[in-house]
């Protein structure tokens, strides 16, 4: 199988360079191929010939989307859709990377692959436009809703609270906010795995469990043996310029009907801080 990256120098585009095995991959990072650049779109999937084109590009700064709308717009949703474009000219399947975002966290459970998109900041409109316009192109395609990604080789959750716990006694974490933490190596699994399988529709992966950013500090701070005290907050208390929803949770049901499940964000946790060579409790049955 023929497959190219598109974003293979970001957090998860790393991940996807390694979960291929015994395939013909090509990655490439905006320096060597802006998605907003159509043209240039195409003049790659001509010379790659792609199976499968993975599109992990992204303007993710959620905060920096709402002050840059524009910019969020034409690389999320217009970028997306010149990569769908030269997808469907070279005959290639497209895998796009969506986010739990596309919805507003109003539902008290988990959200499944056909709940009501209702975003409600710049960065999930700018990625529920885009699969809709996506979905009208190429029917075909696959999407691949996640939420909370982290781990190692970019910016991220666990890497703040770990640079926070470093330097001080006690930190404040909001415990309002509930969601499914994903390791950017299993998602990336799964990923080739969809794209084995030739799956098609939107599918949500993420790691198994739910925790609120609360519990996920904590578990990070025990397991890296640091005795910074982790308190619970609300969201009220850390105002930001993009609202978040309160419930990210996505449903595993449709990842399951393709017969993958992903460990628990535990044990993805547990292999992030052993990487970057920090102190971790066994892990037992997670």
């Amino acid at each position: 199988m023929r497959v190219t990256i598109f974003g293979a120098t970001g957090l998860l585009g790393k991940a996807l360079m390694r979960a291929w095995d015994g395939d013909e991959v090509v990655g490439l990072g905006s320096k060597d191929a802006d998605i907003r650049d159509s043209q240039r779109m195409m003049d790659v999937a001509q010379r790659t010939r792609p199976d499968w084109i993975v599109l992990a590009a992204a303007y993710t700064d959620v905060d920096g989307c709402e002050a840059n709308r524009d910019l969020a717009f034409e690389v999320n949703c217009r970028g997306a859709i010149n990569v769908a474009q030269a997808a469907h000219e070279s005959g290639a399947r497209l895998l796009f990377v969506s986010t739990d975002y596309v919805f507003d966290g109003n539902k008290a459970g988990a959200y499944e692959i056909d709940d009501l998109r209702s975003p409600v900041n710049v960065y999930g409109k700018s990625k529920a436009d885009a699969e809709v316009a996506l979905l009208r192109l190429l029917p075909e395609c696959c999407i691949v809703r996640t939420s909370w990604l982290f781990g190692p080789g970019g910016k991220c959750f666990p890497e703040t609270i770990l640079k926070l716990a470093a330097g001080r006694k006690e930190i404040d974490v909001v415990d309002d906010q509930r969601g499914c933490p994903t390791y950017a190596p299993d998602l990336a699994r799964a990923i080739a795995e969809l794209c084995r399988r030739n799956a098609a529709g939107i599918v949500h992966a993420t790691n198994r469990g739910v925790c609120t950013w609360f519990e996920f500090a904590r578990e990070i701070v025990a397991e890296s043996g640091l005795q910074t005290v982790v308190r619970a907050t609300t969201s009220d208390k850390f105002v930001r310029p993009a609202r978040r929803p309160k419930n990210s949770v996505l449903s595993a049901a449709s990842l399951a009907a393709y017969g993958i499940e992903m460990p628990s964000w535990q044990h993805g946790l547990h292999r992030y801080l052993a990487e970057k060579g920090l102190k971790t409790r066994l892990l037992g049955s997670v």
